[in-house]
């Protein structure tokens, strides 16, 4: 149950529309007043949240008499919900994005924290769609975010991404199927892993709760660039 609340809280209802509408999932159809003792809410919070969940076709009722009997839609509607959502917000990206591009500064910098914010750096180089350099990765990811790390991995393919990877020689977990790698000896082990990738560079700190920065600058990013080629061309293919 706490799973199913800490999700259904992640999706945006609020905590009066869970529990009306898990009471409603629960127990099928009733009325109001029933709901809202077993709901443990007064009646005006109550009526509130079944407002919102008839609003979002997760809730409905028939009358019998002049009486109001509520129930539940099947669960399955609240993939369609979500699916909604994403139409709307589809609708409002591109002019978001024109917006987004007219008031961008360069040379920003964006900080980003916990395993939600590294997320969204890796999905924002999937969405730049460059091939990505990287030192100083000790595995992290694969380790720390297995499931999303395969996801990725997948993505990248499908985009026709390319990853070059120079690492420590003594580095031992290395998946050469999703990357090109070299290695530099005498290299010390770091949480800090650095990726350069169009225009921005991003550096992740694997720490306990994990956090990066993303330095979208061209002239850089070239720089950057730079140190990674002359690194590459003195580093040694694994064997």
């Amino acid at each position: 149950m706490v799973e199913i609340e800490k999700t259904l809280v992640k999706l945006g209802f609020s905590i009066n529309e869970i529990k009306v509408y898990l009471t409603l999932n629960d127990y099928g159809s009733m009325k109001a007043g029933r709901i809202s003792k077993l709901a443990h809410m007064d009646r005006s919070s109550c009526y509130n949240a079944l407002k919102l969940l008839l609003e979002k076709g997760l809730a409905s009722y028939v009358l019998i008499g002049k009486v109001k009997w509520f129930q539940a839609t099947g669960p399955k509607r609240l993939l369609d919900y979500i699916k909604e959502q994403e139409e709307d917000i589809k609708a409002i990206v591109l002019n978001l994005d024109e917006r987004h591009k007219k008031s961008k500064v360069e040379g920003q910098v964006r900080l980003f924290k916990g395993v939600k914010g590294v997320k969204a750096i890796f999905l924002d180089m999937i969405r730049t769609g460059k091939d990505n350099y990287v030192f100083g990765s000790e595995g992290q990811f694969s380790k720390r975010m297995p499931e999303f790390a395969l996801q990725f991995k997948r993505m990248k393919k499908e985009k026709g991404m390319q990853t070059y990877m120079i690492c420590r020689k003594d580095r031992k977990e290395v998946d050469v199927s999703s990357a090109n790698h070299r290695y530099l000896p005498r290299i010390s082990e770091s949480p800090a892993v650095t990726n350069i990738y169009g225009d921005k560079i991003a550096i992740l700190i694997w720490t306990d709760e994990p956090e990066g920065i993303i330095i979208e600058n061209g002239s850089t990013a070239k720089a950057y660039k730079s140190y990674f080629d002359f690194m590459w061309k003195h580093a040694m293919k694994f064997r």
